[in-house]
This record gives structure tokens, C-alpha cells and sequence, in this order.
């Protein structure tokens, strides 16, 4: 049996919430150098235009479109954009989402004092607007019969870390979300729309970079030492490590697959310390 297309997406319209962060931008490049058509997504205008500019060096096909995932509205008037220019949807990556230092405990913030405000940031974000875009772009692939929705988990919706309560339960709602969207659509809609989700482990960004390397000595703080002690490979992930699995989960050659949480983490999920 011949497989030589299995993993092609030449083609392919992919909507990239988040898509002007490191992760999401990483995703991005990925998928254009593979043929694929990009459309980022993202709330800041400055950073989303700075990551347009590199995919246009690249000669990537894309279109950048300035919307918050947490604005139904602005997610709605995104998808009839795309659908304008391009005429379908095929692929969303809901790769918007972070954590926030509101919501992490720390020596000068007990849990018991952490602020209603920066938890809702972390769960909004994450989870909401998961669902949000989900439901805005996904209801063109519900039109079209087909299409792939890929969502961001992370390695704290297997295990729960420390200090982050907020991201580490915004994910583990993605999980479930995930495996909840990808019965619903299959069972209410084809099972040619699959849903699944990549859960990050350990990724060295601007975002965690102050709980994970000391800004003083730029040596690993004691968090950062001991997830690469429980880490089999030694290393943070980077962007990059992602590309494959997201190519693979967005291609033909995955398509018995839908409902699944892949890791991508070094190895820490198999690893029992011991």
C-alpha cells in the first residue's frame, strides 16, 4: 500500500489561534513550509504583524487576522474572512493560551491569597477560548463535512504542577474538552471531523522563562533543575520539537486518529522519578 501522500497538506487552509506566539508561530512556519495555506490569529496587532513579515520572507501563504479569542464576535467576522479569501477551513490550531503569574503561588502569595481575576485570565484564555474558536470555525468544517481541529494541552493536565493551580486546571479542562468535542462531532456531525490535542511538555518560552531560569545567573532556578532531573531526554523542548507530531495530526495519514491528548515532552510523562 502506497503511503506517499498520507502526510501531505499542500493546500490545506489552517487557522492558527495564538499564532503570533512562539509556539503558535513555530506551528505556523511548520505547516507553510509544507504546503500548507496559514491564517494566524492573535490579539496583538505589533507581535501579529512581526510574525506575518517572517512567513512573508519565507514565501509562505497566509493572512493574518487580528482577533481575541475571548470576542465571539471578532472569532465569527475571523472565520467569514477566511471563508472569503479562501473558501474553506480546514484545519483549526487553538494554540492561544499561557499562564499567568496572578495565578501562580509563590514566597510573597499563598494560594489563599491568590486574585479571582488572574485565575479567570488563565481559565479564559485557555479554555474558553478554546471552545470559543472551536465553535466559530468549526461549524464550517461542519458545512463542508470534513476538517481537523487540534488543541494545545500540556503536560499539567496529566500530572498537576506546583505553583500554577490556574493553567494547570485550565488545561486539564482542554483534555477533556478534546476528547468531549471529538465524540460530539463524530456522533452529531462525520466522523471526517476529527478533534485532537498535543499536551507540550516542558518548553523553554518568554512566558514561563521566569520560573524556569534564574534572570540573575541565567542558571536553571531549582523548578527548572528538576524538571530536566525528570526530563529522559535533558533538555527543555523547543518550538521545533512540535512541528512533526502537529503535521502528522493535521495530515491524511492520522486520520483513524481523533480524541487523542499526544505528549510531546522529552519523556517526562513516562518517567516516575525513579
Amino acid at each position: 500500500m502506497s503511503t506517499t501522500n498520507d502526510f501531505a497538506i499542500d493546500g490545506k487552509v489552517c487557522v492558527i489561534t495564538g499564532g503570533s506566539g512562539e509556539l503558535g508561530s513555530a506551528m505556523a512556519k511548520a505547516i507553510g513550509e509544507n504546503g500548507g495555506k496559514v491564517v494566524l490569529l492573535a490579539r496583538g496587532e505589533e507581535k501579529l504583524q512581526q510574525t506575518s513579515a517572517e512567513l512573508a520572507e519565507q514565501d509562505i501563504e497566509h493572512s493574518a487576522i487580528p482577533a481575541s479569542v475571548l470576542d465571539r464576535a471578532e472569532l465569527d467576522a475571523a472565520a467569514e474572512t477566511v471563508i472569503d479569501e479562501y473558501g474553506r477551513i480546514d484545519v483549526l490550531i487553538n494554540a492561544a493560551g499561557g499562564n499567568n503569574p496572578d495565578a501562580t503561588t509563590g514566597p510573597d502569595t499563598s494560594f489563599f491569597e491568590l486574585p479571582k481575576e488572574g485565575l479567570e485570565d488563565v481559565v479564559n484564555v485557555n479554555f474558553v477560548g478554546t471552545v470559543l474558536a472551536s465553535q466559530a470555525f468549526g461549524e464550517y468544517m461542519v458545512e463542508r463535512g470534513e476538517g481537523s481541529i487540534l488543541n494545545v494541552s500540556s503536560m499539567n493536565a496529566f500530572t498537576p504542577l506546583t505553583k500554577i493551580p490556574g493553567y494547570s486546571g485550565a488545561k486539564a479542562a482542554v483534555s477533556n474538552f478534546t476528547e468531549w468535542l471529538a465524540v460530539h462531532m463524530a456522533q452529531n456531525y462525520t466522523p471526517d471531523i476529527r478533534v485532537n490535542a498535543i499536551a507540550p511538555g516542558f518548553f523553554l518560552t518568554e512566558q514561563n522563562r521566569y520560573l524556569l531560569i534564574d534572570e540573575e545567573t541565567d542558571e536553571y532556578t531549582d523548578r527548572g533543575q528538576a524538571i530536566i532531573d525528570h526530563t529522559p531526554q535533558r533538555r527543555f523542548g523547543t518550538p521545533k520539537d512540535l512541528a512533526t507530531t502537529v503535521l502528522w495530526l493535521i495530515a491524511p495519514g492520522s486520520e483513524f486518529v481523533t480524541g487523542t491528548v499526544i505528549p510531546v515532552d522529552g519523556g517526562f510523562s513516562a518517567f516516575s522519578g525513579v
